[in-house]
């Protein structure tokens, strides 16, 4: 298995390893749920540097993005601002999501998801056959979630000079300082920085964040924090056989530029045209017990899929994201060991900045 550049540092915090896309990475550090629970009240970290940070630069870069994505770079002025958007296939199905980071009109860079950074880079390779742009995986680098209430400030005194490029960058921005790419975005509904920085700076760096009381986490507690902010997981939500107008991402494409024929959107128009059947839900288990992934979802208007299920430390309940018939709302049942339990349909997400909303 592959390791990444702060390995000795999750065994040194006795993190419990497991194999994560042929990564050895930390699942918890002794309790997924004290994890989760330091994000929502605190600050807590997470390495993230087994995603692929790739560059995308030159002349063409701006009209290579607005084929390769079903969002539109055009919206991207401001040297720093992110975008988050769909890689689709011709048929509409999503290859992966990601989030672009715009430097200027011939530089980009993007985070790709770590189990799919293989077959990405052979799809944006062959597509970019025939445009001047150079697309650079860079290996050479390292990341650091620090996410939580109180991470902006944590940051701020493990780092200094930080705050002064950042203090005030609003959420969805990016800034460099020497050899950091500091984001405010994050994937667990509470604020916080992603920093991208060397492989070599990454230990240092790791060490000064735990100094300043920012408690490290795993990959256990990093999928209930998203799930309660009721953000999708690819190869749960969505695949490259499901469309982001299943997937309750429509808010990802932009079909504004009728001239900007981006790959997926033929298949989309029609799809739209013809009307989705499906769509994401969130559910909250009305009695005891866990919904897990695949369950069978029984709603008025017909079956679904729990495609995300788990126990939520902040509302103290089952909570789910499911595939359900489009327009499904009300109670629903799920089928839990051979028995049905009622299920809430609600909108969301379930948790955002640490307050419920379900």
């Amino acid at each position: 298995m592959r390791q990444t550049p702060l390995y000795q540092m999750h065994i040194e915090s006795q993190g419990k390893m497991v194999d994560f896309g042929d990564w050895e990475m930390p699942l918890n550090y002794g309790s997924q749920i004290e994890e989760h629970h330091q994000v929502r009240r605190d600050a807590g970290m997470f390495d993230v540097s087994h995603m692929s940070v790739v560059d995308f630069k030159g002349i063409e870069a701006k009209a290579f993005l607005q084929i390769l994505i079903a969002n539109d770079v055009d919206k991207l002025k401001i040297q720093g601002k992110a975008l988050y958007s769909c890689m689709l296939n011709e048929s509409g199905g999503v290859i992966d999501d990601l989030i672009i980071y715009y430097q200027d009109d011939e530089y980009y860079r993007i985070v790709i998801n770590a189990g799919t950074a293989e077959k990405d880079m052979t799809w944006i390779n062959a597509q970019a056959s025939g445009f001047d742009v150079s697309v650079e995986c860079m290996s050479n680098l390292a990341m650091i979630a620090v996410q939580g209430p109180n991470a902006r400030v944590k940051v701020f005194t493990a780092m200094p000079g930080v705050e002064e490029v950042c203090g005030k960058l609003k959420p969805f921005n990016a800034a460099s300082l020497g050899g950091l790419f500091i984001a405010r975005t994050g994937y667990t509904g509470e604020d916080g920085f992603e920093i991208i920085l060397s492989s070599s700076s990454a230990k240092f760096t790791w060490k000064m964040l735990l100094e300043a009381g920012i408690r490290p986490c795993g990959l256990g507690a990093r999928d209930t924090l998203r799930l309660e902010a009721g953000m999708s997981l690819y190869g749960s939500e969505m695949s490259d056989k499901v469309s982001p107008l299943e997937a309750a991402l429509t808010w990802t494409i932009d079909l504004t530029n009728e001239n900007r024929a981006f790959i997926g959107r033929d298949a989309l128009e029609i799809l739209k045209e013809k009307g989705v059947e499906k769509t994401i839900v969130g559910l909250v288990l009305e009695g005891k017990g866990i919904i897990r992934n695949h369950q069978k979802v029984i709603t008025s208007l017909g079956e679904g899929e729990v495609t995300s299920g788990t126990f939520s430390p902040t509302i103290g309940k089952a909570i789910a994201l499911a595939s359900v018939p489009k327009g499904s709302f009300g109670v629903c049942e799920i089928e839990i060991r051979k028995k049905k339990v009622y299920a809430k349909i609600v909108k969301l997400p379930f948790v955002r900045n640490g307050k419920v909303l379900v």
